[in-house]
């Protein structure tokens, strides 16, 4: 039981040291992809991986690094990886939920899916339906904005042809719901997705100066 008890102490404590080590990385992360969508992304997928019987330090490892890997901060996707195996390995963790980790971080991107990767596990459906349930909703809605102004999108434009914010919902968020792959995350997404399209029909009547 000591040994066990030692193991549980030995998992938090790394939770607890990644969670400090991701904070100092994104904490001045202006994109939508900062500390707090990395906490939130952990925080539901606690919630989810309770629901469906999933394990926690897993869950929670892979939603604290899922981003430290992105090629949104990388030059390359293998640069990204390396970057969290280095901090697994210093951390001690556990071989062969290293390898679990780093196979769930480089399948669980919109892009990895479209590219035809699918997650290994549970774990790893877990952590990406958190992830996508926190690009719909109202704080889908906000994390658009947010990235749209970082990155110079304009909100709208009825006629023209270029990508905008609210052009956004259609080509990804619209579709996140159908891509849930845990029932407690698709759970989840039916009243965020049913907020997205509320807050779209009051800004199209707002545009059109009907509200």
């Amino acid at each position: 039981m000591l040994i066990l008890a030692d193991k549980m102490i030995d998992k938090e404590r790394i939770i607890q040291e990644t969670a400090e080590h991701v904070r100092r990385l994104t904490e001045t992360e202006g994109s939508g992809h900062d500390w707090w969508h990395i906490d939130r992304v952990r925080r539901t997928a606690v919630t989810i991986a309770q629901e469906e019987g999933a394990d926690l330090f897993i869950c929670q490892m892979a939603a604290l690094l899922h981003d430290v890997a992105d090629h949104k901060f990388n030059a390359s996707l293998a640069i990204g990886l390396a970057k969290v195996s280095d901090w697994l390995e210093r951390q001690q963790v556990d071989e062969r939920d290293q390898r679990h980790l780093l196979a769930i971080i480089e399948t669980m991107s919109f892009t990895s899916q479209r590219q035809g990767k699918q997650v290994p596990s549970l774990e790893g459906r877990v952590v990406q339906d958190a992830d996508r349930l926190d690009a719909i909703g109202a704080i889908g809605i906000a994390r658009t904005m947010a990235y749209s102004g970082h990155t110079g999108r304009l909100i709208y434009q009825p006629d023209g042809d270029k990508e905008t914010a609210i052009q956004h919902f259609a080509d990804k968020l619209l579709h996140l719901k159908a891509l849930m792959t845990t029932a407690y995350g698709r759970k989840m997404a039916e009243q965020r997705h049913t907020f997205m399209l509320t807050y779209l029909e009051q800004f199209h009547a707002e545009w059109s100066g009907l509200r």
